[in-house]
């Protein structure tokens, strides 16, 4: 049976280190081994030749060459015939597999360490397989994730009326259609350089509110690539993000939520959310599984983080329009107990109780509603007329005011607070405070702007 480059697809993801033989004008042969072998099309493959001069020299010399693929799956072998067609120093697949290679190197804390130079590019002229005496059988994995499947998947993202629910449909979606159960969902906010967890599920504490530098590792460098990533051995790097969970007193102390991980990962992918040429966010998924996200999966997932990105873009634009409320009762008190809030102005950031809640816009949205409460009892508010305040200082441009409150609402919901937020129509909140409302520290018209 003929073998297409297109059969080795696991072959490409350098779980097992291929194997390039190489012989000198004379004929003495070189063998070394590569981390990265790509496939061009149907005819080509592409290697990183970063630090071997010897394979190097031999290749100008001698342009036939032989690669040994293992398949990551099974443990099926294939050796490849090939021929140097030419250098790639530049272009949409060298800048992908850069990034890769620089987004890997910063997992185990060598950024900038090793930057891809060139690519070399070679035709292959014929392929076989190589008989072996053990070869693991490849373990079935359902297909969930069909035309159909994905079709059902953006129809509900698209029904849900405002930025929880798309989130909410994303996330169960990732669980029901792909059947991964791990995933977080990051929205870009540029004001700030960051990409700030909305949407979590499979992992506790949910990291709602961590944040990620664009640019910064895998999540970070899909953000600035504009580009899918993905990692699908971790035992070859180390995992983003697994050091020692910051505990609730470490998130009092420092202000910061540790962005979750699931130690046992052995794969993850980072999805950028686009629309109209902007990034939007990105989507993260980790698999206990090697080799979890195939070609079939980074096309599907694709389809999906676009029409979030497009709903999440078109509920902030209806945002504006505030339908009529629902019926929903604010500061319903069943308890007497004092809620002390403190809202340090440096970096807006809000406690209460004690509890670190946010910080940044979010936070001095919180401390906008509140003051507003304490002043008049006022309990409803509007996307419009928050965007209108300007003690908020909000982004000219794109000020994603909907994830903000989602991010506030949530985060409060996660910390069972006696202050809630309550989404009661579309472009519409309403605070929930259940005790005796303190405030301190909470003048913002003179803080600086998140």
């Amino acid at each position: 049976m003929t073998i297409a480059l297109e059969d080795l697809e696991a072959c490409f993801e350098g779980v097992v280190p291929s194997i390039i033989s190489t012989a000198d004008s004379d004929g003495a042969p070189n063998i070394a081994y590569l981390s990265v072998v790509v496939m061009l099309d149907a005819q080509h493959v592409a290697i990183s030749n970063q630090f071997f001069a010897k394979t190097a020299m031999n290749i100008r010399l001698n342009p036939q060459v032989t690669l040994l693929l293992v398949d990551g799956r099974t443990g099926a072998q294939f050796r490849l015939s090939c021929v140097f067609s030419s250098v790639m120093e530049s272009g949409e697949l060298f800048d992908r597999v850069a990034r890769q290679i620089e987004a890997e190197n910063a997992q185990i804390g060598m950024a900038g360490v090793m930057r891809l130079r060139n690519l070399d590019v070679f035709r292959v002229v014929a392929i076989e397989a190589v008989p072996s005496a053990v070869v693991l059988s490849e373990v079935p994995r359902p297909t969930r994730e069909g035309l159909a499947a994905v079709a059902a998947l953006t129809e509900t993202i698209g029904a849900a009326t405002d930025a929880g629910g798309i989130v909410d449909a994303l996330m169960d979606g990732i669980v029901r259609t792909f059947g991964f159960e791990q995933a977080l969902l990051l929205q870009l906010y540029e004001d700030r350089g960051h990409l700030v967890t909305i949407g979590s599920v499979g992992y506790e504490p949910s990291g709602i509110g961590s944040d990620v530098l664009v640019g910064e590792g895998l999540i970070g460098g899909a953000a600035s690539s504009r580009l899918t990533m993905k990692v699908s051995d971790l035992s070859r790097v180390r995992r983003f993000g697994n050091a020692i969970r910051q505990s609730a007193l470490d998130e009092n102390r420092t202000r910061a939520i540790t962005l979750p991980s699931a130690p046992e990962a052995m794969s993850q992918i980072a999805v950028p959310l686009i629309t109209r040429q902007t990034v939007r966010g990105v989507l993260f998924i980790e698999s206990r599984e090697r080799l979890a996200f195939t070609m079939q999966h980074e096309t599907a997932l694709l389809v999906v983080a676009r029409h979030a990105a497009l709903a999440l873009a078109l509920s902030e634009t209806l945002s504006l329009e505030a339908e009529t409320s629902r019926h929903e009762d604010g500061s319903t008190l069943t308890s007497d107990a004092a809620i002390n809030v403190i809202h340090h102005a440096f970096d807006d950031s809000v406690f209460i109780n004690d509890d670190y809640v946010i910080k940044g816009v979010a936070g001095r949205l919180l401390i906008l509603m509140l003051t507003q409460f304490q002043e008049s009892g006022k309990l409803d508010f509007t996307n419009r007329e928050i965007r209108l305040d300007a003690s908020l200082k909000l982004p000219d441009i794109k000020d994603n005011l909907e994830t903000r409150l989602l991010l506030l609402r949530r985060r409060l919901d996660e910390k069972q607070l006696p202050i809630r937020l309550a989404h009661i129509g579309r472009g519409r909140i309403c605070l929930k405070i259940n005790g005796r409302l303190k405030l301190h520290g909470w003048r913002i018209s003179n803080a600086p702007g998140r």
